[in-house]
């Protein structure tokens, strides 16, 4: 993973570090671990800080190399928070994480990884810059320049601004294209599934996806046709448009009713089989900005609904573009797949230290997500190649 790096003492740090993210120990911070690796930290300190390796050379052998081991069946989009007690590193702000599972001073990472229902990697990483490390988003001059120079004592580059987190992961899935790597499907939760233009800027690139979304987002039945409007004297009447509202997912689903639901399992888990009762519908997703095909038609897609035998509704919906002939069970299957990324989030965290890093640079942040995703890729191939090594057999 080192190859690219101009010199051996930057290849052999590197090596370093990955090494001490892998030894025992509660911290993974560059202090605790130059003790345990017997090592002056200065030299993890300067490899991490002021040395000029490319680490996005580093992420593409790496995404490279994930993507053969794991042979992944989708690709999961999610983020993560980072908790910061001080102000000064990259990106913190008081902001929801989910991690905290409320508004807490932290940083956001979003990520891509390519996951089976037995394996998972990360491919891709971006930090989440806020609007107030963006000095375009004040119209203060006094808060933009304190702004600016809080992004240069960072080294956050000039390009690098306030952009919403699913932009984020569409700028990711570019450049994982971009790196001749080919997404099988998309999964993401309601947070990126429930935002039309990332549907649409999947489907712009024709990219298939599946994606977790709230019942209120709203549809036209399958069979709903759009009609022209009298022309009122004008020989142009404009494209055809859907003349009738489109209505909540949730009363498509109703309205379907619980007897057309049918009882699948999507995988075997530590306590048995998970299974549980869905219904699939094929609707013509609306939205406040509907992207019309050319002739005034909204696109089929897929509405996946679970609804539990003791409930009245449905507890969770999503929506795809998949083809219409995918079987119910496939679907299910890669709805439920984003549980991996979970799996990812908990082992880089507890046992790798992904959010034990104390730098407060731009670079910093980017270079310890990358060698923490190394070390995680290293275990994983260890768990699908040798089990034997990790205790898994």
């Amino acid at each position: 993973m080192f190859a690219g790096l101009p010199r051996s003492d930057q290849r052999a740090t590197g090596g370093l570090y990955v090494r001490g993210l892998l030894l025992d120990g509660q911290r993974k911070s560059m202090q605790p671990m130059a003790e345990r690796l017997g090592v002056d930290h200065q030299r993890l300190q300067q490899f991490m800080s002021s040395s000029t390796w490319d680490f996005i050379g580093v992420r593409r052998r790496l995404a490279t190399r994930a993507h053969d081991v794991v042979a992944p069946v989708a690709w999961v989009i999610d983020d993560t928070g980072f908790p910061k007690y001080g102000s000064s590193s990259p990106g913190v702000a008081r902001q929801y994480s989910g991690t905290l599972g409320k508004v807490g001073n932290c940083q956001l990472g979003v990520s891509v990884h390519a996951v089976t229902d037995h394996a998972s990697a990360a491919l891709d990483w971006r930090l989440f810059i806020p609007e107030s490390w963006d000095d375009t988003c004040t119209g203060d001059p006094v808060t933009a320049e304190a702004i600016r120079r809080r992004r240069t004592r960072c080294g956050i580059p000039d390009g690098e601004r306030n952009r919403p987190k699913w932009q984020l992961a569409i700028e990711m899935l570019d450049e994982l294209c971009g790196w001749g790597l080919s997404a099988p499907v998309i999964c993401a939760d309601a947070g990126y599934g429930d935002n039309a233009h990332f549907r649409a800027a999947l489907a712009e690139r024709d990219l298939g996806y599946i994606v977790q979304v709230k019942g209120t987002a709203t549809a036209h039945a399958a069979d709903a046709v759009p009609e022209l409007l009298p022309a009122n004297g004008k020989n142009w009447r404009g494209l055809p448009r859907y003349r009738t509202k489109p209505i909540s997912l949730r009363e498509h689903v109703l309205t379907a009713g619980r007897a057309n639901a049918r009882r699948l399992s999507w995988r075997h888990g530590s306590k048995g089989e998970l299974a549980a009762e869905f219904l699939a519908l094929r609707v013509r997703p609306a939205g406040r900005r509907p992207r019309y095909n050319q002739d005034g038609t909204l696109p089929q897609a897929w509405l996946i609904a679970q609804w539990p035998p003791e409930e009245d509704e449905p507890v969770k919906y999503w929506l795809s573009n998949l083809p219409a002939d995918t079987p119910l069970h496939d679907l299910v299957r890669l709805g439920k797949i984003r549980w991996r990324i979970e799996h990812d989030y908990r082992e880089l965290k507890t046992g790798l230290g992904l959010d034990h890093y104390e730098g407060r640079t731009w670079t910093g942040w980017h270079r310890h997500v990358t060698l923490v995703t190394a070390a995680h890729l290293f275990l994983t191939t260890l768990r699908l190649t040798s089990p034997k090594a990790t205790g898994a057999a």
